[in-house]
């Protein structure tokens, strides 16, 4: 267990500072967290920069958000991090982050739901756009419940975007290819709009994805 816990604070720490790097979040902003095998959670604190983040910077709580380990505060989202794990048993890690792409969407209040590109369609499906909600208050999860049991990504209204992954890398890259869309979508609509993929192309790409991935596309 001790191996794993190590690994994964290892994990966490990387993927703080790629974030930063990407520029994915700015100052303190952004958070990331994942489960442990005893259902416990590692996170990153409260009002660290994620380029600046360490190893001791982890803390751990449990499914309550207790403190278990650290002499951190737990970030002040994780009440949407412990709303996500308790509705996703295949959901090891989320990242929480404000990529200026996509939260340029979140910001105008759009969502990223129709379906273009084919690697974001078996990948991520539809990316909906949950209402504002007061961060770091119940008032996340609230607004996210409506998603949270079928979408692996999802804008934050007026605030960022959130993926979720079976591991942190996967968590991550989920992120990284949420931004790139949101960027590809916005230049698409620059050069007179994106084109839809018909149904006949969703249906093949679903029998992809369920294959592949695992999961089903709602068209």
């Amino acid at each position: 267990m001790r191996k794993i816990k190590d690994k994964i604070i290892q994990e966490i720490v990387e993927i703080a500072h790629i974030i930063y790097q990407k520029g994915f979040v700015s100052a303190t902003d952004g958070n990331i967290s994942a489960r442990l095998p005893n259902g416990n959670i590692l996170c990153t604190p409260t009002s660290v920069n994620k380029g600046e983040i360490k190893k001791s910077h982890i803390v751990e709580i449990d499914e309550n958000g207790n403190l278990i380990y650290g002499i951190h505060k737990p970030s002040t989202e994780i009440k949407m991090h412990l709303f996500i794990y308790k509705n996703r048993d295949d959901v090891n890690a989320i990242v929480h982050a404000h990529p200026p792409f996509a939260t340029s969407f979140a910001v105008a209040g759009l969502s990223l739901e129709n379906y273009v590109l084919p690697e974001v369609i078996v990948n991520l499906g539809k990316i909906p756009l949950a209402k504002y909600a007061t961060p770091s208050t119940d008032e996340v999860a609230q607004s996210i419940q409506p998603y949270v049991k079928n979408h692996d990504a999802f804008l934050l209204q007026n605030h960022g975007a959130v993926t979720l992954g079976v591991n942190l890398k996967d968590a991550f890259y989920k992120m990284e290819k949420l931004e790139h869309y949101a960027m590809v979508i916005l230049l698409s609509r620059v050069l007179g709009g994106e084109k839809v993929l018909s149904n006949e192309d969703i249906l093949k790409l679903a029998e992809i994805s369920l294959k592949s991935y695992g999961k089903q596309i709602k068209i």
